[in-house]
């Protein structure tokens, strides 16, 4: 989803893309890395292990995606004297908070994804200090299965639909996130952390029912849950909400309301 509304987002703005599916790139290759580099002036890392169930039984496979080839990419923009966006998720944070995560919190992942996607950040870092590391989460968008698609699909089958309503975040609409890594990129912002979410917050529920009323059905039909009713092998956070002060710092305006921006992207996710 995103490495598409990137690439879409980089040629309106009249730039010059070389975008690499994993079929063209095997970020795990680090000579192939190096080669994918040379020459351009931004790397920009959308490529992720996201399977987060699938992450606790196969993590030494996940973290050849999310840390190794991270810093394999790292090292092949440090050589080719390119900058790096390492694109990173709120699930680096253990979850627990109870206002927004700064983006200086200590990190501490309690999942699987959470631990390789930490390793990345700090991989990353390590070998090139001109990274900039953009978290996000809750995603959205027009080019990949999504939360907002399965819970339309669903209202489409199904008379109710229960969702969690204890776990808060920021749903984050991917083309919203391609903007802002241009914007990064054109103000020159100082290698750091920075975080790519829509302002405010809702929960599952909440967003479920924001999905219900945009395909034009009674948002009623979606009833809150707990996540004791949906147990998965990989503990989901329970507080997502991340902070954009580092943004405002630099004059860089943060990402819309979540319902605001839903609103404005629903009828190219659900294509209606």
């Amino acid at each position: 989803m995103l490495g598409t509304d990137l690439v879409t987002a980089l040629q309106r703005a009249g730039a010059s893309v070389r975008a690499v599916g994993s079929a063209e790139l095997d970020v795990r290759d680090a000579d192939a890395c190096r080669r994918a580099a040379e020459g351009v002036d931004v790397v920009v890392n959308c490529a992720a292990w996201t399977a987060v169930d699938d992450a606790e039984t196969a993590e030494p496979a996940a973290a050849q995606v999310n840390a190794t080839g991270a810093e394999h990419l790292a090292v092949a923009a440090r050589e080719a004297g390119a900058r790096l966006v390492q694109v990173s998720t709120d699930y680096v944070f253990d979850g627990r908070a109870t206002s927004p995560y700064a983006e200086d919190a200590p990190v501490a992942p309690q999942s699987a994804y959470g631990r390789t996607k930490a390793d990345g950040e700090r991989l990353a870092v390590g070998a090139h200090t001109d990274t900039l590391v953009v978290r996000t989460a809750w995603l959205y968008g027009a080019h990949g299965r999504c939360f907002p698609r399965t819970i339309a699909g669903a209202l489409d089958q199904r008379d109710t639909l229960d969702v969690v309503d204890d776990q808060v975040g920021q749903p984050t609409w991917t083309a919203d996130v391609a903007d802002l890594v241009l914007r990064l990129v054109a103000a020159d912002a100082p290698a750091g952390a920075y975080h790519a979410t829509s302002s405010g917050q809702v929960s599952w529920h909440g967003f479920a029912q924001a999905v219900a009323e945009e395909a034009g059905t009674d948002p009623a039909r979606v009833r809150p849950t707990t996540s004791a009713a949906f147990v998965r092998p990989a503990p989901r956070p329970a507080y997502s909400v991340l902070g954009h002060d580092a943004l405002r710092r630099l004059g860089i305006e943060p990402i819309g309301d979540w319902r605001e921006r839903f609103a404005v992207a629903a009828p190219s996710v659900l294509g209606r």
